[in-house]
């Protein structure tokens, strides 16, 4: 369907006659967003005659929304989504991922599928403290083992009638506390626990997407679900993925650089192509384009609507779910990618781990960041490489990797070269020949990576924000507004497979309304 430029809009003021559906050739359904979540309910839609006007509005000039590859190294990087997170039959991503022939075969064995991690990382390849010392071994298992059993404890309050802390860092730091009266080294050796442990710390804001665990609350944080099955990656790159999912749609579905300013509801929009029909929705466009419809399924991520809660919905969006908006989440989590020339690491090395020495997780002093953003950083993933391309990948999040964004790369690449040239005790390491970086809180679009279950929210609130408008079930005009993506799943929030599940389960709101409207049932 076409849009109303906004000048010539016949039905921009409210009418009261409501039209027949059917004089319009079935229900004018749009899609905001052409991320993973967009495109699985365009997809599932598409493969319904009950729906033949759909369109996806993108914002940008691509497909795919948090999932990004890049091959300008001449290896492809993941820029967004990483892995599929327990590739198994229970993930849908693994599964439409299998179907396309996007997965490598040690992925898609039984043996690999069957891996129970329990959302558990690898240990390091090798951890090196800031000062150029290797930790051994034995101590990193020592504190993983640790800390991970506390992690696991803190999945245990789900049924707690009241946690006894209100957050996840705050139950970790006590048990700390408590571990640490047991400890009968000397003091540096005790002071390098603590580092080590402050480093699992770090890397657990990177997997929640939050700045500090002291944000995340305690009793929901075991209502995230952790499938079975060895963290994969994909070969060709993960928007491998989105491009066949995006391709599988009729030609023009999808329309880019299309970016949505507000979405007006609950009213009854004409069309000069439908005289008599009216629309309660109407989606207006930044570049004055306007879009009456039926139904609309917002997909943006949660950043974006915390963002734009005031201008984005017309009327604003009932109380309670502006609160949920509000009150979950949403973080930073970037990467740093840095190309070498030579490998400067082992063979078979998969992960390096840089250790603070004068860093704690029982401490709160926050140093100013312009001189300790680096030390956010959790270590360096060894890539897959080719015999000319080496490849490492920092992870970073929080308020330090939002300050990261603001710095040129002349200075990015300086500090993280400094950072491994005294970590690795050669002052002669040469610095890397190129670099590449995600910038996820600076993407207007986006404004982060992912959202999670913040104190003084809970899971109710992400149902709450999944819950499609007008709330009235006896109100005339059902489901106006329905809203997907990953923030919208209460078990699977932050996944691509929690966000793939959340476009299905949309477009079989949608679907079952119009079987009933329609008479015919569900297949």
């Amino acid at each position: 369907f076409e849009p109303l430029r906004r000048a010539g809009l016949p039905g921009g003021e409210m009418e009261s006659r409501s039209g027949d559906v059917k004089a319009a050739g079935g229900p004018r359904v749009l899609v905001v967003g052409g991320g993973i979540a967009g495109l699985a309910a365009a997809q599932r839609l598409c493969g319904r005659l009950a729906f033949p006007h759909l369109r996806v509005l993108e914002a940008t000039a691509l497909a795919g929304g948090r999932i990004r590859s890049d091959s300008s190294f001449g290896v492809v990087v993941e820029l967004g989504a990483h892995w599929i997170h327990g590739p198994s039959p229970d993930n849908p991503v693994f599964r439409l991922a299998a179907e396309y022939g996007l997965l490598g075969e040690k992925a898609l064995s039984e043996e690999n599928q069957q891996v129970d991690t329990g959302g558990h990382l690898d240990l390091p390849s090798v951890c090196y403290t800031s000062s150029g010392t290797n930790v051994s071994p034995q101590l990193v298992a020592e504190m993983a083992s640790l800390y991970y059993n506390l992690i696991d404890q803190t999945r245990e309050f789900v049924q707690a009638a009241k946690p006894p802390v209100p957050s996840v860092g705050e139950y970790l730091k006590e048990e700390i506390r408590q571990h640490m009266a047991d400890w009968t080294e000397d003091t540096d050796t005790r002071r390098l626990k603590l580092a080590v442990l402050k480093t699992f710390f770090n890397l657990e804001c990177c997997v929640s997407g939050t700045h500090s665990m002291d944000l995340v609350a305690l009793k929901p944080f075991g209502e995230y679900n952790v499938l079975p099955g060895l963290d994969c990656t994909f070969p060709g790159g993960y928007q491998g993925l989105t491009n066949c999912m995006a391709a599988s749609l009729p030609e023009d579905v999808v329309v880019f650089n299309k970016p949505v300013k507000t979405i007006h509801w609950d009213g009854a929009f004409q069309d000069a192509a439908f005289p008599g029909e009216t629309f309660p929705v109407l989606v207006e466009c930044e570049d004055g384009d306007s879009f009456p419809v039926h139904h609309v399924i917002v997909t943006v991520p949660l950043g974006f609507l915390k963002e734009h809660l005031d201008t984005f919905f017309d009327p604003p969006l009932p109380t309670e779910k502006s609160e949920a908006i509000r009150k979950l989440g949403f973080g930073t989590n970037n990467k740093i990618f840095l190309e070498f020339e030579e490998p400067f690491w082992e063979p078979g090395c998969e992960m390096i781990q840089v250790v603070w020495e004068d860093t704690s997780p029982l401490e709160e002093i926050a140093p100013p960041l312009k001189n300790a953003w680096f030390k956010k950083l959790i270590g360096f993933l060894v890539l897959p490489s080719s015999e000319s391309v080496h490849v490492l990948c920092a992870f970073i999040a929080g308020l330090e990797s939002e300050f990261m964004e603001t710095l040129s790369d002349e200075e990015v690449l300086l500090s993280l070269t400094q950072v491994l040239q005294k970590a690795t005790g050669n002052p002669r390491l040469p610095a890397p020949k190129s670099m590449l970086r995600s910038r996820w809180h600076s993407a207007p679009y986006t404004r982060g990576s992912y959202s999670y279950v913040a104190v003084g929210s809970t899971g109710d609130d992400l149902d709450l924000l999944a819950q499609p408008l007008p709330a009235d079930s006896t109100h005339t005009q059902q489901l106006q507004i329905l809203f997907a993506g990953e923030a919208t799943h209460r078990s699977f929030y932050s996944t691509t497979h929690g966000a793939l599940l959340s476009g299905w389960r949309e477009a079989d709101r949608l679907t079952g309304l119009w079987d009933q409207h329609m008479g015919q049932p569900r297949p």
